[in-house]
């Protein structure tokens, strides 16, 4: 009886002594939060993609995909209390209000956890470092060249924006603002904004071709509004009058493209922001780089970021389709 007992404690131990391992190798697993303004927008699950592909090449890191059901600061601030709640290890966020997002931001550093910024920046105080798609020159020169180059004579151009604190729209509207010289007889009649709701971005876009009865182009530097947009142009009957341009993804504006409602438009790979986010992350969070001005800090297939005073750094050209290549990346994102 004795002899069975000591069975049953040296099987006992053994499952203990497994159970062990197992919560040791999962707690060895760096989990990384990829979180983005809102759930179902394809330009953030294509990065999610990217995100995964990094996680499979780190090994042993865990990626959770996650972010508000609308593009409010309010409804990130609650999935990073969750996060901080969770004790992850890092968290990658496209913002949606740079300075709103900064207390709780800086309780998760308080915490222990790598905070980055990706697509669109929260305040330095907020973050650690800030991955910027391309540098925000070229993308304020090339939103406005889309439409320019189409308009050899000069012409009406609005706006159509994320929403009215999007870190990274303002910036580029701005950039755009200071190259207008550039491009003599370009008129920019409005800025509205559609929220990165494509209903209202929809509604907006009506509005601009109601108000504006000779406008030429719609640049909406933002996925969502120049789908809204370029549909809106459709429906009105004006494809091939007025072009929609501005930052897209070729799966959802072939259409736009076949139509005539858009000429060309561009966009970095978002899967390529994801992946290179998430390497970021995990190389900040492994201490196996420091986000300083001047550091370079590895991107895997993508290379190096080196990081300015400001600790951002761009990673890469944004990428024009247009009739003659949209065949060959529609079914890639």
């Amino acid at each position: 009886m004795i002899r069975f007992k000591n069975l049953k404690l040296a099987a006992g131990l053994l499952l203990a002594s497994s159970l062990f391992s197992s919560t040791a190798f999962a707690q060895d697993n760096m989990r990384i939060a990829l979180v983005v303004k809102a759930l179902g927008i394809g330009f953030f699950e294509a990065a999610a993609k990217g995100a995964e592909e990094a996680a499979g090449e780190l090994g042993n890191v865990e990626i959770i995909y996650t972010g508000p059901t609308d593009t409010t600061a309010e409804g990130q601030i609650e999935v990073i209390n969750s996060l901080i709640a969770q004790n992850v290890d890092a968290i990658a966020i496209s913002a949606n209000d740079p300075d709103a997002l900064v207390p709780a931001l800086k309780k998760a550093m308080q915490r222990g956890i790598t905070v980055i910024s990706w697509d669109s920046g929260v305040a330095e105080e907020g973050r650690q470092m800030h991955l910027n798609p391309s540098s925000n020159a070229l993308i304020g020169n090339m939103i406005i060249k889309l439409a320019a180059d189409h308009l050899p004579d000069g012409g009406q151009v609005a706006v159509l924006s994320a929403t009215a604190t999007a870190t990274n729209q303002n910036i580029w509207i701005d950039e755009m603002n200071k190259v207008m010289g550039d491009y003599p007889g370009i008129e920019v009649v409005t800025t509205v904004y559609g929220d990165d709701l494509a209903d209202k971005s929809y509604r907006e876009a009506q509005g601009l071709m109601q108000s504006y009865p000779d406008l030429d182009a719609i640049i909406a530097p933002t996925s969502v509004g120049i789908v809204a947009a370029a549909q809106a142009v459709d429906d009105a009957g004006k494809s091939g009058e007025i072009n929609v341009t501005g930052l897209g993804l070729p799966s959802e504006m072939a259409g736009a493209i076949e139509s005539g409602a858009s000429k060309s438009f561009a966009i970095w790979n978002p899967i390529d922001l994801g992946y290179s986010a998430t390497m970021i992350a995990h190389a900040l969070a492994s201490d196996k780089a420091k986000a300083e001005a001047g550091s370079e800090i590895p991107m895997g297939r993508m290379g190096t970021i080196v990081l300015d005073d400001t600790t951002s750094g761009a990673m890469a050209d944004p990428f024009v389709y247009d009739s003659s290549n949209i065949d060959e990346f529609k079914s890639i994102f």
